[in-house]
């Protein structure tokens, strides 16, 4: 496995390599805290909820139907989740919609949003409101087309339902980083803000930990993610295993008072993806632990 960085701009390698050297010092607090973690994930909750919204895009478990889903999340106790449309989909019925929301809540795992949705005309982000306001969705994880922002604007406005924009990377010609995000809302309603895609935003070349602090409360969501390099190509591996500075990441989302939804999005093994979701939560819940004991 390559160093922290690898591929990055100068600037941008300098401040990993500190932020590596800061993790390295930092695990062997969080290591300690996720393997209680790991070893307690049956037992019962703990008296005194982690502040921090750790939970599951449930893009994670694509392979599987919502009935399965939820049995998973349940068994991994998942608490909190974003509904990617293969599990909640667009075209579903009202009714439909709303019966699935409640076998959700009924297992008692709160949706925290719905997304990534895609959104390239005025008529498409329509559909896309009047989904999330049936469904409940308390935000919308969307990546509109840049020149529909007006009419996007007007509907969160019109639906009181937050948008929070999703980057995709150096391959994303609108949104590859959460500050081309920033950029475009900056000057809009504050409903309009940033999902910010760990992943995406390392191979942009942009530290995500600066980003939380550039983002203030644009910030409303999260796609978290580990990565062997920040070489575009590379895929994901579990959390704490990579050169994404995680522990950095939950101190400075801690220190902001973090409202939202911090989701897990595993996109490796898609087929059995349970072992590595757990280690990865096992990990987050020990330097979430750990950051919020200290």
């Amino acid at each position: 496995m390559g160093g922290p960085g690898s591929g990055l701009p100068r600037s941008l390698k300098h401040a990993m390599a500190l932020a590596w050297r800061s993790r390295r010092a930092f695990l062997g607090t969080a290591a300690g805290a996720a393997a209680a973690s790991l070893a307690a994930r049956d037992a019962p909750a703990s008296p005194h909820p982690r502040r921090l919204k750790l939970g599951l895009a449930s893009y994670s478990l694509r392979k599987f139907s919502l009935d399965q889903a939820i049995d998973m999340c349940r068994a991994m106790d998942v608490r909190y989740i974003t509904l990617k449309d293969v599990h909640l989909p667009l075209t579903a019925s009202p009714e439909a919609i709303r019966a699935a929301r409640a076998k959700i809540e009924a297992a008692g795992i709160t949706i925290m949003g719905g997304g990534v949705i895609y959104m390239k005309s005025e008529d498409e982000a329509r559909k896309a409101f009047e989904y999330a306001r049936t469904a409940g969705l308390p935000v919308i994880v969307g990546s509109p087309d840049p020149g529909i922002l007006d009419s996007v604007e007007k509907l969160v406005r019109e639906y009181d339902i937050p948008v929070a924009i999703h980057n995709h990377g150096p391959e994303d010609k609108s949104y590859p980083a959460p500050q081309d995000v920033l950029r475009l809302v900056r000057a809009r309603d504050r409903r309009l803000g940033v999902c910010m895609d760990v992943g995406h935003t390392v191979q942009a070349g942009v530290d995500p930990v600066k980003t939380v602090a550039e983002c203030g409360d644009r910030l409303m969501d999260l796609h978290v993610k580990d990565l062997p390099s920040a070489d575009p190509r590379s895929s994901s591996v579990e959390a704490g295993k990579g050169i994404v500075d995680l522990p950095g990441l939950v101190r400075a989302l801690h220190q902001r008072g973090f409202a939202g939804h911090f989701a897990l999005e595993y996109e490796i093994n898609e087929d059995h993806p349970e072992v590595g979701i757990r280690e990865s939560l096992a990990y987050l819940r020990g330097a979430i632990d750990a950051v919020e004991s200290a």
